[in-house]
């Protein structure tokens, strides 16, 4: 039986190779994560395919940011293929909009707090104000979720904080910048081993180039597998 904490980011070039990706996993592999980068690929597509043909799950990782109208349609318009989950930015007016857009469907809409490839010295270029990079994450979590959303995306650093905020309870954490024991650790910069992440309070992980990249996707994914509490 597939352990669905484990979502598996299909960040492959195409729906093409997603789904070769997919065939090897097999039945190992319950949940998908399709992203932004698939998006002119095929990944809508690729998306329900996995979802109406192998009954799989899909997480649509699309980083909605837009005025409020505009995410509430785009939002209505992706609920109607029966999706599992939606990113959209944390910010609570996007949130709101969001969760308006996916009406009473099973869509859960997730926020981004702040991007697990950033650091510090990157929200100071971005112009964000000072503090705790942790601190912001969970202010901006517990926003989130006060505005709506079913759950936030979080760095494994993170989970703990948002966990233990009220406003988190029955809600979602999903984490990437998660790498099993030994994995480089490519663009990510705050990270995790997959136990210490769950253990950490979060309900779901992400790992995309540690199985998609392994000479033997299938036998890593047994091993990510292997480590789970």
């Amino acid at each position: 039986m597939p352990d669905d904490r484990l979502i598996v980011a299909l960040d492959v070039p195409d729906a093409l190779s997603g789904l070769r990706l997919a065939e090897q996993l097999g039945d190992t592999v319950s949940f998908y994560k399709v992203g932004l980068g698939m998006l002119t690929g095929g990944g809508l597509a690729l998306a329900r395919e996995l979802k109406d043909e192998q009954g799989k799950r899909i997480f649509l990782d699309m980083k909605l940011f837009d005025i409020g109208a505009t995410v509430e349609a785009a939002v209505r318009g992706l609920a109607r293929f029966d999706l599992d989950f939606l990113t959209v930015h944390g910010d609570p007016q996007v949130v709101g909009a969001a969760v308006q857009g996916a009406g009473g469907t099973g869509l859960k809409i997730l926020a981004v707090t702040i991007l697990t490839s950033l650091n510090r010295a990157d929200l100071d270029a971005c112009l964000i104000r000072e503090g705790d990079l942790e601190g912001i994450v969970a202010e901006r979590a517990g926003r989130a979720m006060e505005a709506g959303a079913h759950g936030v995306i979080a760095s494994p650093r993170e989970a703990a904080l948002i966990r233990a905020l009220p406003e988190a309870v029955g809600r979602l954490i999903v984490t990437p910048g998660v790498r099993p024991t030994g994995a480089a650790l490519g663009d990510q910069k705050r990270v995790e081993t997959p136990a210490a992440a769950l253990g950490a309070g979060a309900d779901h992980i992400v790992i995309g180039r540690p199985i998609w990249q392994a000479s033997d996707p299938r036998a890593a994914t047994q091993a990510i597998l292997a480590e789970l509490p």
